[in-house]
């Protein structure tokens, strides 16, 4: 057994527990995410961040082991905030929550030093398996441990290599998502309602558009989208 993988049994069997900070916008995603991680006796929550900028605050003061860092943070975005904290504590290990992500994100949040990448329609079932497995010195990527990252990291450039990603212009997928609504004609508090954000997140996501895409109205927006293909139209 390697020493990494003895810290984690006897932390599990004595009084000193793995400490996380969760990091997401959605209060739900906190909550949902804190009471799957307090069922198991190995983990103990020491914090929470609503953003990106909190997300470096809380783990530079706290020193957490784990940090469960959102990719599509408000203020600064998740991989923004993992190179700020890996400049300053890189021992902490981070993995990342996200509902989408390119494989050229992953390569790149590997690069900077995440330590594993969980979908969220995946956290209920791999979340302890993937922080057991980060914590032990391992990756976590694609649903299963991975011990060999340069081998994982070659075979995620050839994927990518083999099919490229689609020009998005910059735009991230919580952006894409937000092009998406407009083209269907959705208002600012329907965009709001559907991903349980504010409207001044919905109106700062729509600036981060306007300045990627040159565009300056939403009809502008929407134009620029189905012509370069940003979005797919229902037949």
């Amino acid at each position: 057994m390697k020493e990494s993988e003895k810290t984690l049994v006897e932390r599990s069997n004595g009084n000193s527990r793995i400490r996380v900070v969760i990091a997401d916008d959605h209060p739900v995603v906190r909550f949902g995410v804190r009471n799957m991680v307090e069922h198991d006796s190995a983990f103990e929550i020491v914090g929470e961040a609503e953003d990106g900028d909190v997300a470096i605050t809380e783990t530079l003061e706290l020193e957490p082991d784990i940090l469960l860092l959102d990719l599509l943070m408000p203020r600064l975005p998740g991989l923004e905030a993992m190179r700020a904290i890996m400049d300053r504590s890189p021992r902490v290990k981070i993995i990342l929550l996200t509902s989408t992500i390119s494989t050229q994100q992953i390569i790149e949040a590997l690069q900077i030093g995440a330590r594993g990448i969980i979908l969220k329609d995946s956290v209920a079932g791999d979340l302890t398996k993937a922080m057991r497995a980060v914590q032990s010195g391992d990756y976590w990527i694609g649903g299963e441990r991975v011990m060999n990252l340069v081998a994982a990291l070659n075979d995620l450039v050839k994927r990518a290599a083999a099919a490229p990603e689609k020009k998005t212009y910059g735009l991230t997928p919580r952006e894409l998502n937000v092009v998406t609504c407009i083209v269907e004609g959705c208002s600012n508090k329907d965009v709001a309602k559907q991903f349980s954000i504010s409207e001044e997140t919905v109106k700062r996501h729509l600036s981060n558009i306007f300045d990627k895409t040159g565009v300056s109205t939403r009809l502008e927006l929407a134009l620029f989208a189905i012509a370069h293909k940003l979005v797919s139209l229902d037949a």
